[in-house]
């Protein structure tokens, strides 16, 4: 959608955005929503999949600041330290 490219070029994001205008992923997996001006939003939320299932869902989102940190710090205890890239 154009709206959602324009707000990711907006804010820089460097991932594609999903569309779902008739929300059939959030209604299969419940994700909250938030009306405002008339409109149905979804609710900050970061899910993480892994061979098409979902392994850890944040949410709420307080701090969205902190959010990749937060992603960062879970993604780095699921990896044995044996596995991690040195810097």
């Amino acid at each position: 959608m154009v709206e959602q490219a324009a707000f990711a070029a907006r804010v820089g994001l460097r991932y594609r955005l999903i569309s779902d205008p008739k929300r059939e992923l959030g209604s299969a997996l419940g994700l909250p929503t938030f009306t405002a001006s008339g409109r149905t939003f979804y609710r900050r939320v970061t899910l993480l999949a892994v061979r098409g299932s979902i392994v850890k869902v944040f949410y709420p989102i307080e701090e969205p600041a902190r959010n990749g940190l937060d992603v960062l710090e879970w993604l780095m205890g699921q990896v044995p330290h044996t596995e991690r890239a040195v810097p």
